[in-house]
């Protein structure tokens, strides 16, 4: 009897144990309760917590990123391209008779000489002129070729036999587009008078190396910077702007990718297009809510924002100035069919995190089998203590 006794006193201290772990159950993540509870730290407000419904839908449109028909128009480049510095022009001079500045002396008498002169090619200075012979330093830039025809007739206008006057530009560096990245041939791309759209010039440079669904493609342009993916780039024809001289394109190779954790089908970092998807698709691909774990009321979305957004989120929030991030939960409550219509209206971002916390039973089951485990110890105990 005194050995049943004893196992019994070990089984109950087994159980108190038990007891006295219930709040330090073992979890993947906080509980739904827990997460907003957290949210707030005295005074502090450590991360802002919206419920997503429709206000939040339309804040959200508001900050999506922009495209580059929004951003720069679709206006083609003028027809008549102006000299620049750095360009290098070729001027070739005619006089209508022989004997003059230009003309070259008769071979025999049958012959009445060459009546032109084609005059080095030259490279535009850095006081924006180059020399003609007899005519002197003559400014051409911002000019197009006819005005510099024009200028050098002027200053010949006198001295050469009806002189007229032929400027082409070989190697027009102003009128060029950089482009750089994971394309094939890093270059300066001339332009055309007839205009050249971003993916002519990037065609012109090679192709891209990288896979479409994982590229985006930058447009710096006047000193503000856009980047699109390629895939809506190709898909959209109003993307598809003209280039402009000066433009730089860049083209990078940025897989997207986002995080899930908690009570989901699967815990991973997973791939998506560049293109992008929506909430709804993102929690799908994660393989949907575990139905006996899961909170469905419990689905967040974790991520930074910028101050503007933060603001709108809540007015009320103040963050650190040297803070241009914010970090903001949105929670979804999945027992709510509106909210699916809702998840599809919401882009994921790169490096977003999903998190679906445990349903509170859950947590109850966690105890009934420590409970469990706790019996079954004291049963075996009591079997195999000796009678007395």
């Amino acid at each position: 009897m005194r050995g049943i006794k004893s196992s019994g006193f070990v089984g109950l201290g087994l159980l108190g144990v038990a007891l006295a772990g219930c709040a330090a159950l073992p979890s993947t993540g906080p509980t739904s309760a827990e997460v907003v509870t957290s949210a707030q730290e005295g005074e502090l407000t450590r991360y802002i917590l919206r419920d997503v419904d429709e206000s939040i839908v339309s804040i959200l449109s508001t900050s999506r990123q922009q495209t580059f028909q929004t951003s720069f128009g679709d206006n083609r480049p003028p027809p008549s391209q102006r000299i620049g510095i750095g360009d290098t022009i070729s001027v070739t001079v005619w006089e209508a008779a022989a004997g003059g500045l230009f003309s070259s002396p008769a071979v025999d008498r049958n012959s009445t000489g060459a009546r032109s002169a084609n005059i080095p090619e030259q490279v535009v200075a850095r006081d924006g002129s180059v020399t003609v012979p007899y005519a002197g330093r003559i400014s051409v830039v911002g000019l197009t070729t006819p005005d510099v025809e024009r200028r050098i007739v002027e200053k010949l206008t006198g001295k050469a036999i009806e002189p007229q006057v032929l400027v082409t530009v070989p190697q027009g560096l102003s009128n060029s587009v950089t482009v750089l990245g994971e394309v094939t041939s890093g270059a300066r791309v001339p332009l055309s008078v007839r205009g050249e759209r971003v993916l002519d010039v990037i065609a012109m440079a090679g192709g891209v190396r990288a896979a479409a669904h994982e590229t985006f493609v930058t447009l710096q342009r006047n000193g503000r910077t856009v980047a699109v993916p390629m895939q809506r780039l190709i898909a959209n024809a109003s993307e598809n702007i003209y280039a402009h001289p000066r433009d730089v394109i860049t083209v990078v190779r940025d897989p997207q990718t986002f995080s899930v954790f908690g009570a989901a089908g699967r815990n991973a970092v997973v791939p998506f297009e560049a293109a992008g998807i929506t909430l709804e698709q993102a929690i799908a691909k994660a393989g949907g809510l575990i139905d006996s774990r899961s909170d469905p009321y419990g689905v967040f979305l974790l991520r930074f924002e910028s101050q503007d957004v933060a603001r709108q989120l809540d007015p009320n929030f103040k963050a650190a100035a040297r803070d241009t991030r914010v970090p903001v939960i949105y929670r979804l409550n999945l027992r709510d069919p509106r909210s699916y219509f809702l998840a599809q209206t919401i882009n994921i971002r790169n490096r977003d995190m999903i998190y679906v916390a445990n349903a509170p039973l859950n947590e109850v089951q966690k105890v009934l089998q420590i409970f469990q485990a706790a019996s079954s110890s004291v049963t075996a105990a009591a079997i195999a203590a000796p009678v007395f």
